[in-house]
């Protein structure tokens, strides 16, 4: 059906070039994401007209990442752009549910080729009683292939349905499976946060976090946090020193210090937060990263750099910066540590991120003539203890440094 719309969207998306290169694929990708812009912005469009240019977008999106090297992921952003858009007009055009809901079924189960799904419960106005119970009975169908049984698939089509059904007993029960990991307590957190069920929401996540201390416990963490920032700020303060004292590091640290400033409160949790972070596997990384980026405490922590013998390298570069703004004298020696450490591998990355830091170094000793000619003589020592390395002279000379 030729359309206005149409004319301009669809030629963005389809192409007969070879988008197995990565740049050819991210250019049409980026090419992809300006025909969503345009129906993003087609508000006024007739909505099914908006519909069906959407839909055959979409169609002709899943047959090309199927030819593409979408590793940059924009061709897939903007198949996922789409496929919220279509969701959305499918509300106001409100198209037969038994046309929708096979379209929406072969994207998930044939076109999509395991990588997009046609959410239900986005659909699921558009759809309403009738049209989701046709797409259960196309699920259950699928379901009892036996080599579709078992198939991520359909377990996320039977999830995002009861979601759509708004069955809490069901999304319950589909999402938090055996209870045996973390990341399934905060899909079922999530799913009820979804319809509206908050103080359940809020507990599921809460269980995700007490679940173990791995790295789905500490994503669920995060999500427990953003969920009562959101819903329960009366609750957020608590439940942030709860976490630290789970997972005493300095970005729990971080984030218990922007939430207690906030409240005026801090102060009951310096002492804590700052023994707590020296007395942790990574305390004297933690503590100091901590007190220099969040505390905004240069002094503080140089201090406990030399005290706890700081042996990260990140770090101190960090700390050098900040530090050398008010004191350039003191960071000398830490500066030429860096340096000694970065020519211990050969390489033309390390001369240059060698003579990149020396040149900077000199650049702030200009005020300091003794000790700068200091620097001088250890940079021509520097020189000759390498001198069969030709290419760190090169560095060093491009970088205009004594000889």
């Amino acid at each position: 059906m030729p359309s206005a719309l149409a004319d301009a969207v669809l030629p963005l998306i389809r192409t007969r070039a070879d988008l197995h290169r990565w740049s050819a694929a991210n250019a049409h990708g980026a090419q992809m994401h300006a025909a969503a812009d345009l129906l993003e912005d087609a508000a006024d469009t007739d909505p099914t007209e908006a519909l069906d240019v959407t839909r055959r977008a979409i169609d002709s999106s899943l047959k090309i990442i199927m030819r593409a090297d979408d590793s940059s992921g924009i061709i897939g952003n903007a198949i996922q752009r789409l496929l919220e858009l279509h969701a959305d007009f499918a509300y106001r055009a409100t198209p037969p549910a038994s046309r929708l809901v096979d379209w929406m079924v072969k994207v998930t189960f044939v076109e999509g080729g395991g990588m997009f799904e046609a959410d239900p419960a986005l659909y699921a106005d558009a759809l309403g009683e009738a049209g989701l119970a046709r797409y259960r009975d196309k699920i259950d169908q699928i379901a009892a292939t036996p080599d579709r049984s078992d198939d991520f698939h359909v377990g996320w089509a039977y999830r995002r349905l009861a979601v759509a059904q708004r069955d809490i007993d069901q999304i319950i029960r589909l999402h938090v499976r055996d209870r045996k990991v973390a990341a399934w307590l905060q899909d079922t957190a999530e799913a009820l946060e979804w319809v509206g069920e908050h103080e359940l929401a809020l507990d599921y996540a809460r269980q995700g976090v007490d679940f173990g201390h791995g790295h789905q416990s500490k994503q669920a963490a995060r999500y427990w946090l953003d969920l009562l920032a959101k819903r329960r700020p009366d609750r957020l303060e608590e439940a942030a020193v709860y976490v630290f004292r789970r997972w005493p590091t300095a970005s729990w640290a971080a984030r218990l210090h922007k939430i207690a400033v906030t409240n005026d409160t801090w102060d009951l949790y310096t002492e804590e937060v700052t023994a707590a972070l020296t007395a942790s596997p990574l305390g004297p990384r933690d503590v100091v990263i901590f007190t220099l980026r969040s505390l905004e405490d240069v002094p503080t922590a140089w201090r406990l750099a030399h005290d706890l013998n700081l042996t990260s390298t990140d770090v101190w570069e960090d700390l050098v910066a900040a530090y050398e703004k008010t004191d350039p004298i003191a960071v000398i020696r830490i500066q030429q540590d860096l340096v000694e450490a970065e020519l211990q591998d050969a390489g033309a990355a390390h001369y240059k991120r060698a003579a990149r830091r020396l040149r900077h170094l000199r650049a702030t000793l200009k005020r300091h003539d003794a000790a700068l000619d200091d620097v001088d003589h250890w940079i021509t020592d520097l020189r000759n203890r390498h001198k069969n390395r030709p290419r760190l002279q090169t560095e060093f000379d491009r970088a205009g440094l004594p000889r």
